[in-house]
């Protein structure tokens, strides 16, 4: 049976890394993104030299880094580049598995001898493309099973390369501390390291039977995969189907104000829709949240009769349902929303009660709405509802004021 190789592609501070692309007098320059949404999304390696990290308030950079330059995030680029950085890797792999908006997986078995190219000789092409046509900077790694591939593209960062040569893992295992391979989380982590185990090498050393006995299945696989054994697939099939969007805002002073929290709300439904119908899709559920200052959720879900992305038809189903999740006693910091089961946008069925059809003239209002935005400007047209929100002066959010991005889904 031949051994796989699998490469595995990640972009280093890719959000910034586009915006360098596309315009090179930022390159060397401490840049974040992220003003749209009042938190550091992203941030070069400059940034990160400063002491900022993802997830700061957009104020407190502003007041404590004056000379950091602040950008709103450019998502269709990102998406634009995220593609294209694919198609080179499918110039000389065909499974491509697109893992999430800045890596993906490539299997690369068997591909020397039609290539006339060595595993690294093939990573280095590669790397070399995006760098020279997109002018991204990339870390690669490659190794014989997902797992490991991960491993050692984080190994050497930004600009990396690095190969696992079969036999050589234990080298890599033993400098990589448990927390950080890919799939195991801070919980299991902290239940790892009460029993001794600190590095990928002590996870390896206890054995499949011990693995089996003390965690659940996923972790089985993990473990055979850092010994070398590939059992997780490339999933090379395009993403058709997404779960969720999500949108949030948490803002300061914190609040009572029913009108102002509404229009929070109806501001966060109006962004998760303008993504949604990028993506030409529809929600067949969605939920809405308010958050205390004590970190508590009040929750509601909401089940469609007839999907749509017309924010519209949204709001008036919030409204109606917002004395379920407020409290008149209860002061909120954080206001969202999420559009679930997302469903292609072409998929439309009648109702007995004409729901459809007003949602269809919204939806139709929406496309040339969108249209006039991409072309002179975001909020140029925008809910009499989501006026109070947009009014009032943001001066600061929660680290968890994170849109849940498509691609990563």
């Amino acid at each position: 049976m031949t051994k796989k190789t699998i490469l595995h592609i990640d972009g280093d501070a890719f959000f910034v890394g586009v915006e360098v692309a596309k315009n090179p007098k930022l390159k060397g320059r401490p840049v974040v993104t992220g003003e749209d949404r009042g938190i550091v999304s992203a941030l070069s390696y400059e940034a990160k030299a400063l002491g900022i990290v993802r997830g700061m308030p957009i104020f407190r950079v502003k007041k404590d880094f004056p000379k950091v330059l602040i950008l709103p995030g450019d998502y269709e680029s990102y998406a634009r580049y995220s593609s294209l950085m694919f198609d080179i890797v499918r110039r000389y792999a065909d499974d491509v598995e697109e893992y999430s908006i800045d890596e993906c997986f490539a299997d690369l078995t068997g591909l020397e001898p039609p290539l006339k190219m060595s595993y690294r000789q093939i990573a280095e092409r590669i790397k070399k493309e995006v760098n020279d046509e997109l002018k991204l900077s990339v870390s690669l790694g490659v190794a014989s099973t997902k797992v490991l591939a991960k491993v050692a593209s984080k190994w050497v960062k930004p600009n990396g390369l690095t190969v696992i040569e079969p036999g050589k893992e234990r080298d890599f295992l033993i400098k990589t501390s448990v927390e950080k391979i890919w799939g195991i989380g801070p919980k299991t982590s902290i239940f790892l390291k009460k029993r001794g185990i600190e590095t990928a090498e002590d996870f390896v050393a206890k054995g499949i039977s011990w693995v089996r006995q003390q965690l659940s299945k996923p972790y089985e696989a993990i473990w055979q995969e850092l010994s070398g054994i590939s059992v997780m697939e490339i999933d090379a099939r395009p993403k058709t189907v997404y779960s969720s969007i999500q949108k949030t805002r948490t803002f300061h002073p914190p609040t009572n104000d029913r009108v102002f929290l509404l229009s929070q709300l109806s501001k966060n439904m109006e962004e998760a829709c303008a993504k949604a119908r990028h993506y030409k899709l529809v929600p067949k559920k969605i939920s809405i949240f308010l958050k205390t200052q004590n970190f508590k959720y009040s929750v509601c879900d909401i089940i469609l009769q007839s999907p749509t992305n017309a924010p519209e038809v949204l709001i008036s189903l919030v409204d109606e349902r917002f004395e379920k999740i407020h409290s008149k006693s209860v002061i909120y910091r954080t206001t969202g929303v999420t559009l679930r089961d997302l469903q292609s946008g072409s998929v439309s069925q009648g109702d007995l009660f004409g729901d459809r059809a007003k949602a269809d003239r919204f939806e139709l209002i929406h496309k040339q709405i969108d249209l006039l935005e991409n072309k002179f400007g975001k909020k140029m047209v925008y809910l009499a509802s989501t006026h109070k929100a947009l009014k009032r002066k943001k001066i600061g959010t929660d680290s968890d004021d994170l849109d849940r991005d498509l691609l990563f889904l």
